[in-house]
């Protein structure tokens, strides 16, 4: 047992979370580069020679340069193991960043120094504050010209609703950007970039105090430093390691990705004040991570991520126990023993196999289609079922019908393999067939996603006809006859791929109807996986 409660207290597990470009992505590849899992980092917007990010494996996300949907990274740093869930910053895709975030025990939020807290942030903010998880903040792109750090803070205080705790200070920004000032330490980190941030820094740590620092940094920075760390020590939120994990407190680190200023230290502080995994709520109470029992939960399904073989995985998180290759367990869902035979661990496209892992990891399980988004692997002696995950509801609506007949098969499952993936949601007509679909989509650039998968995938086209839908319910009472419902005539009934009921409403006039003319009809506005 000491083996097992070893191994699972060095694990970290977070997501990374930002508005679209503040840099994340190049966040996590430094990250990895310390860790040694990579030799030199990519760059999102790849030049011809500069190598793609490790974490954007997917053609249209090179084509792009942005993440369309979550990955999975591992690396051993200093003692500890660290499992990083990358997620799309675009807000079209942010209902896998959603999921992801319920697989995440903290999480590292990235802002673009010269632009703020910006929406996608408050959003995800806003699913982070839900599940109370700490938050850690690296304001990001101190290379280029950016706001006052003072400004930035208060702007996390005042848009986000929590405290804000710098644990290291900018020493000047843009071109004068020399370095940090470590708060605890009284150190000045001064960084020297080389090879365009590909490589590990120079850095020269000095006494914050000393007057040599004057001839490094100059007399108008180093007298600025003196006085923001007197300002700092008498006005700035005191550091509270607990208020931090409640997630009330957010410690606020600066730096710059790209050129690897303030990477490190910043990973060292969040290894700091981050704790092992987590335990987490079920049918039968809390789930401690320590036990010896093996149980995970499916958060994320990804078909055919090797274009070879047509596959389909199915991440799970780990949250109890040790899992070893090939050992038998029970998929409550599906109330059936299953061996969980081909686990592997996903480096971006490149997996490997596993042989064991242990709470706080994620690993990717084949799957032959028996997987949901939200389901639970347990021991066959212990039945549970963790808390579901929340489906959020569709935005925006379109019929989508497969211009060559002769293509059925294929249409049927790219659409329901897509769908099960949790990036669209399908929708089809009462007792109607899968010959036309309405899909259901967080942002509308999903619509171009699942073009593009359809095919490349699956070599299937569509024609797309947008919906003039704009809310959906869920009827939470299975009994009710929905031929009896008085409904507006703009209103669509409609089922989802497990059976379920729903009203499609063009306005909300029309769900207004349908509660005051329907007085036992209960609607729901997301369901739980």
């Amino acid at each position: 047992m000491s083996d097992i409660r070893k191994e699972i207290e060095k694990r970290r597990t977070f997501a990374i979370i930002s508005h679209p470009d503040a840099g994340k992505t190049t966040l996590t590849e430094k990250f990895l580069l310390y860790g040694g899992a990579i030799q030199e980092a990519g760059m999102v917007k790849g030049k011809r020679q500069s190598k793609h990010a490790v974490s954007d494996w997917m053609e249209i996300e090179k084509q792009r340069g942005i993440s369309v949907t979550s990955s999975v990274l591992q690396f051993n740093y200093d003692g500890f193991c660290i499992n990083i869930l990358d997620t799309p910053g675009h807000q079209d895709f942010s209902e896998d960043t959603y999921r992801t975030l319920m697989a995440a025990d903290s999480a590292v939020m990235v802002i673009d120094g010269s632009k703020g807290v910006e929406d996608q942030t408050r959003k995800l903010f806003k699913v982070c504050a839900m599940r109370h998880i700490p938050i850690f903040t690296f304001i990001n792109k101190m290379d280029r010209e950016a706001k006052d750090p003072y400004e930035l803070m208060e702007e996390i205080e005042r848009e986000l609703g929590v405290e804000t705790c710098a644990v290291n200070w900018p020493i000047g920004c843009g071109k004068d950007f020399k370095g940090v000032y470590e708060r605890k330490k009284e150190e000045v980190i001064r960084f020297m970039p080389v090879q365009g941030g590909k490589k590990e820094v120079d850095v020269e740590i000095c006494d914050a105090h000393d007057e040599s620092l004057k001839e490094k940094i100059g007399d108008l920075l180093y007298q600025q430093l003196q006085d923001d760390i007197e300002l700092l020590d008498g006005a700035g939120a005191e550091f509270d390691l607990e208020r931090v994990q409640r997630g009330e407190l957010s410690p606020v680190c600066f730096g710059s990705a790209l050129t690897n200023f303030g990477v490190e230290p910043f990973l060292k502080h969040f290894l700091d004040m981050t704790t092992s995994p987590l335990p987490r709520n079920s049918n039968i109470g809390e789930i401690d991570p320590l036990s010896e029992d093996f149980s995970a939960f499916v958060f994320k399904i990804q078909a055919n991520m090797n274009k070879a073989h047509r596959d389909r995985m199915a991440f799970m998180r780990i949250c109890s126990g040790k899992f070893t290759k090939g050992m038998e367990v029970f998929h409550y869902q599906g109330n059936k023993k299953i061996k969980l035979n081909q686990s592997k661990q996903i480096m971006a496209e490149n997996r490997e196999e596993v042989e064991e892992a242990y709470s706080g990891d994620i690993i990717g399980v084949f799957d032959p289609g028996i997987f949901s988004i939200g389901d639970t692997i347990c021991m066959p002696k212990n039945k549970f079922a963790y808390e579901g995950i929340p489906t959020f509801a569709p935005e925006h609506f379109a019929m989508i019908r497969n211009t060559d007949t002769m293509k059925r098969k294929q249409f049927v499952k790219g659409v329901e393999q897509i769908a099960q993936e949790g990036a669209i949601q399908i929708f089809t007509e009462l007792g109607g067939g899968m010959e036309e679909i309405i899909v259901g989509v967080v942002g509308v650039l999903q619509f171009e996603v699942l073009a593009y998968r359809l095919k490349n995938e699956y070599n299937v086209d569509i024609v797309n006809t947008p919906l003039p839908y704009q809310y959906i319910r869920w009827i939470k009472n299975k009994e009710i006859d929905l031929k009896k419902l008085n409904l507006s005539s703009d209103t669509k009934k409609v089922q989802d791929l497990k059976g379920q009921y729903l009203l499609l409403f063009s306005n909300e006039w029309g769900v207004r109807w349908a509660n005051d003319k329907n007085p036992d009809l209960q609607l729901a506005e997301f369901s739980n996986n």
